[in-house]
């Protein structure tokens, strides 16, 4: 019975400590890009747009690769590439959303 709960009890700890830790780091993260563009944007507005949107792009079609019914066959580099960038920033922006960054 005490191991049981001490085991639950360590179980319980390390989730919330990974949790913790992964929305530091996504919070560190979104600021770490909101001071990337305001800096990019001092210097070259017109650069960071562009790779702004192609940062979006390139995410959208992350999405769409993800998303999308499978087909037999494989997958370019650069599908798993984007699909797996996707993936990561939107386990990011659900941990960034909890953070009191703004």
């Amino acid at each position: 019975m005490i191991r049981g709960a001490g085991s639950f009890l360590r179980e319980l700890l390390e989730e919330m400590a990974g949790e913790a830790v992964l929305t530091v780091v996504a919070c560190l993260v979104v600021g770490g890009l909101a001071l990337g563009f305001v800096w990019g944007w001092e210097r070259s507005p017109l650069v960071t747009g562009g790779v702004g949107g192609a940062l979006l792009v390139f995410l959208g079609y992350g999405g769409w690769e993800l998303l999308r019914p499978a087909k037999p066959g494989w997958r370019g580099r650069l599908a798993g590439a984007a699909a797996t960038t996707f993936a990561v920033a939107a386990v990011f922006i659900a941990y960034a959303w909890s953070c009191n960054c703004s």
